[in-house]
């Protein structure tokens, strides 16, 4: 009886063994992970808080919506672009008591640290005669935020958009201009 006992010991002890070295390799292989995503395109299209106090401004992900009145046939419009992708923006004019005379890029700087270093260099800027009863393409860039939220303060193009009116018939006038900025920059 002595040996079949040692023999069972054995059989046990091997067991042990063998669970010992391989539920530890098992239990290694499943805590090995791969994840696979993707990241939404996005554009986000603000104006500067600075300069709202006299424009009505609704702004809506990359869309924003100007009601604009008054004497003057010059407005200064300061766009925020927010971007992790190259991005289109384009404007609309919807007025009956003005004529737009010119709409053109007259400043572009970065807001801080995480806008891209070649965004400057990379933005196309249109200069073609303007009918914007239909849209039109303001502008067209490389990404332009490398870090940041859609709010952050340091992520951002700041692009200043010079309107030139010629008001109908009195000299008080009233416009809604709306600007849309898109992922991907079209083709020419």
């Amino acid at each position: 009886m002595m040996p079949a006992r040692w023999l069972r010991l054995r059989c046990h002890l091997l067991t042990l063994v063998a669970v010992g070295v391989l539920v530890p390799a098992g239990v290694k292989a499943q805590n090995s992970v791969t994840m696979r995503g993707t990241v939404s395109e996005t554009v986000a299209l603000s104006v500067s808080p600075d300069s709202r106090a006299d424009m009505y401004v609704v702004s809506n992900g990359g869309t924003v919506r100007i009601t604009l009145s008054g004497k003057s046939p010059v407005v200064r419009v300061p766009l925020l672009v927010r971007s992790n992708t190259s991005f289109s923006i384009s404007a609309m004019l919807e007025s009956t008591t003005a004529e737009l005379v010119e709409l053109s890029v007259a400043d572009v700087h970065p807001t801080g640290k995480l806008v891209a270093p070649n965004i400057i260099t990379g933005l196309n800027v249109q200069r073609k005669p303007l009918d914007l009863s239909r849209p039109f393409i303001v502008a067209t860039g490389p990404r332009v935020s490398l870090g940041g939220t859609l709010n952050s303060p340091n992520n951002a193009l700041e692009i200043a958009v010079l309107i030139h009116l010629k008001p109908a018939q009195s000299r008080d006038w009233q416009l809604q201009l709306t600007f849309v900025a898109t992922p991907g920059s079209p083709i020419p």
